[in-house]
């Protein structure tokens, strides 16, 4: 994961991104790396979110690719199948964390209290996504959680262009996700001229 952590760590913000039509991936990933954010979390929300990673991947080799919304087994391996670097899942689910370990796959599954940062630091973790992250008391909240605690995190879940660098500021955070960098509706009317700005309004 430290190769992984250090990748987000340069990007410091994740597109979180959900595909409707796989065929969108590649122009979009063309989007992401052309203008200097060579980073995609590709959400398993759609039964297009595989197929989306496995096409970028072959087409941009050098783009770090998330797999996010994964809540089971089986779709660890549509990702490792597809060719993603890391898992994203929204909660801690001890089952999906030790199949992933077990099939040498980052995870960085989500949390919101500190008895699930300790759980997960249990099983060995030390780079969580804080999820949901406005909803669940936003950077106090965050910073109470580091402050106990000596784990990275990547808040995602209401983070905004409004409070981005309230939570870049944080020394543990190593980068945030967010959706309003790919807007779904803009990726459905292929409107890459549209992300292109949003990319660079970061």
């Amino acid at each position: 994961m430290s190769n992984i952590e250090q990748q987000l760590r340069e990007i410091k913000v994740v597109p979180v991104i959900t595909i409707n039509n796989a065929q969108q991936a590649v122009p979009l990933a063309k989007v992401l790396v052309e203008n200097g954010l060579p980073c995609a979390e590709v959400t398993f929300r759609t039964e297009a979110g595989a197929e989306s990673i496995r096409l970028m991947r072959e087409a941009y080799p050098e783009l770090l690719i998330g797999a996010g919304t994964v809540l089971n087994t089986a779709q660890v391996d549509q990702a490792i199948e597809a060719g993603a670097d890391f898992v994203v899942s929204p909660g801690f689910n001890p089952k999906v964390v030790t199949y992933c370990q077990q099939r040498s796959m980052p995870i960085i599954p989500g949390v919101n209290n500190p008895s699930l940062v300790e759980q997960a630091m249990e099983l060995g973790l030390k780079t969580l996504k804080f999820f949901p992250a406005e909803p669940s008391g936003g950077v106090p909240m965050l910073k109470a959680l580091t402050a106990v605690y000596p784990v990275s995190f990547m808040p995602t879940g209401g983070v905004s262009p409004k409070n981005l660098s309230d939570y870049l500021a944080i020394d543990a955070v190593v980068a945030c996700g967010g959706t309003w960098i790919v807007p779904t509706k803009l990726v459905d009317e292929q409107d890459w001229d549209a992300i292109a700005q949003l990319i660079k309004a970061l």
